[in-house]
């Protein structure tokens, strides 16, 4: 089987392992219950008793939110050197080794594309597990490619962040893939495609500054921790007390930092409402090719109306019909927006 394939039956065998092997419970770090894991994994690592959301690993968010056997990797094989011979309690390259064969990763993201409810997507997610998910040269050099590869492709992109923020180890190397992503995202924005921002716990420093707020859509999970400077640090600049939610997503969505905040449930769902108002959307690559003309569409559009058009008697299209759809879409979301506010401002807010 080639590297770049990455099929969900091997997802699923790699997503057990662990260093400890024989590890059967952990415990909620809200409430502190004692969790069994197999159950929990089956739970989408979501708290029984009180709803709280735990850490997940890349491979486990590709399962839970990909099309099975859908997903391809990009860029497997770039795994970070050692450019300032960064040495603390442990060489950093010994860091990277452990953080490689605990986490069965290269760095800490993976990239490639897939399909949900079969609208192909260019997709990165973040693993916290992997050296906290901090962000060095192979990190920003892999979203980099994965936006460009969206851009040429006309692919709406998805990044699902967790991450400590920029690398101490790569010192300056880290902080440049700020600017880096970000001239990325504004080429890729130019061709009038979608970004959609998922934020996880926690999402804090150079990568909350950089790429995690820019996206069109920003979506959050509940109670995530959300940052960009410690909370301490903060409040010793300041000199006085913060409010005990601050830095959640629901603080940052009462001041109108997020779009919405969905529970892990129901994120799929979400998505595939939000994905199927764009997946007729024509865009204009970087001002070369006319809005409407011949090549117009993206390729998800043109999937899409192949489909459309081979399970239609007459063989034809109007955009009419996509008018329609849309319309009856636009209703569902919206009532569906509704139920998560108040699941929000219910359950998924006190906890």
């Amino acid at each position: 089987m080639p590297k770049f394939i990455v099929f969900f039956r091997n997802i699923t065998e790699m997503k057990y392992t662990s260093s400890k092997k024989d590890k059967l419970w952990t415990r909620c770090d809200k409430c502190g219950t004692i969790l069994y894991i197999k159950h929990l994994i089956q739970n989408k690592r979501v708290c029984f008793s009180c709803g709280f959301h735990l850490q997940m690993s890349a491979f486990e968010r590709l399962t839970n939110l990909l099309d099975l056997n859908s997903w391809q990797s990009l860029d497997s094989y770039l795994s970070a050197g050692d450019p300032l011979l960064f040495q603390d309690q442990k060489l950093y390259k010994e860091r990277l080794k452990e953080s490689q064969k605990r986490t069965h990763l290269q760095d800490a993201i993976l990239t490639g594309t897939g399909c949900i409810e079969n609208i192909p997507v260019a997709l990165g997610v973040m693993d916290f597990h992997f050296m906290g998910g901090s962000m060095g040269s192979v990190v920003g050099e892999k979203i980099v490619r994965l936006i460009e590869y969206a851009t040429h492709h006309g692919l709406i992109l998805i990044l699902i962040c967790a991450s400590g923020g920029a690398r101490m180890q790569e010192g300056i190397l880290s902080l440049m893939q700020m600017a880096k992503i970000a001239a990325a995202l504004q080429i890729y924005k130019k061709s009038k495609l979608l970004y959609i921002s998922i934020l996880t716990s926690p999402t804090t420093g150079g990568v909350t500054a950089s790429f995690a707020m820019l996206g069109d859509l920003i979506f959050a999970e509940p109670n995530a921790l959300i940052g960009f400077a410690g909370r301490r640090v903060i409040e010793q600049t300041l000199q006085e007390k913060l409010p005990d939610n601050f830095q959640t997503s629901e603080y940052l969505l009462d001041h109108g930092l997020l779009d919405l905040i969905i529970p892990r449930s129901f994120f799929k769902h979400a998505l595939i409402e939000t994905l199927n108002f764009y997946k007729y959307a024509p865009f204009k690559s970087a001002g070369k090719i006319r809005l409407f003309s011949f090549n117009s569409f993206t390729l998800i559009s043109e999937e899409i109306m192949r489909r459309f058009i081979a399970h239609n008697s007459f063989g034809t299209v109007s955009y009419s019909q996509i008018q329609n759809e849309l319309s009856q879409q636009l209703q569902i979301f919206q009532l569906n927006k509704s139920s998560y506010l108040s699941l929000n401002n219910g359950r998924f807010a006190k906890t």
